[in-house]
């Protein structure tokens, strides 16, 4: 299945791709993921917790970039995992690039998503997975305001004093990041569902 995901950030392009470049320093404003182990600059391992109700489900992946352009701000890359419990697993290709917008710089992903094994049963629709992942996205994008752009910018919120440096005066440990509750966000897809099958703007 395809689809396609978009945020902003307030920061110009530049600013933009030096911080979604440090993988180390965004990976825990990504709901429910840790990053488990660097292996070089371009692969990274980790896992990512999904919790469905009474459900728990841990998928234990890899994720290569195959092609980074900095200069057009553009990226390919590929991903994939395998359920904990052997309950599947699932494998993408992402292609993402950036362009200015009203609020500095806006990211644009397309995902080539393939599931297997009973992990497939939870996606058959690709509106549903297309609506999660949103979800999921835009959680991203609020942490990363929040949690990694606003705390370098200036008092007077001039974006060019955000910092891309790693901080390196303390040796304080990432903070635990909670599994991907699907409670709100299940209820929000499923009325992206009913709006989209009685055609609701």
């Amino acid at each position: 299945m395809e689809f396609e995901n978009s945020f902003e950030v307030p920061v110009p392009l530049n600013e933009a791709w030096d911080i979604l470049m440090d993988i180390e320093r965004i990976a825990p404003c990504v709901p429910g993921a840790e990053l488990t182990e660097i292996i070089d600059e371009k692969t990274y391992k980790g896992k990512i917790s999904v919790k469905l109700g009474p459900v728990a489900l841990i998928f234990n992946g890899q994720t290569t970039f195959e092609e980074l352009d900095k200069e057009n701000h553009s990226a390919r890359l590929k991903a994939q995992g395998t359920d904990s419990k052997g309950r599947g697993g699932a494998h993408a290709n992402v292609t993402f690039y950036m362009e200015p917008s009203d609020k500095n710089t806006k990211i644009i992903i397309s995902t080539n998503l393939q599931l297997s094994g009973a992990v497939a049963q939870y996606g058959r629709g690709v509106g549903m997975i297309q609506d999660l992942s949103q979800q999921i996205v835009g959680q991203f994008a609020n942490n990363l305001a929040k949690d990694v752009i606003s705390p370098t910018t200036g008092v007077d919120g001039d974006s060019s004093s955000v910092s891309t440096s790693k901080d390196t005066t303390t040796n304080q440990e990432p903070k635990a990041n909670a599994p991907v509750q699907m409670g709100s966000l299940g209820l929000r897809v499923l009325w992206n569902a009913i709006k989209r099958l009685f055609g609701i703007k």
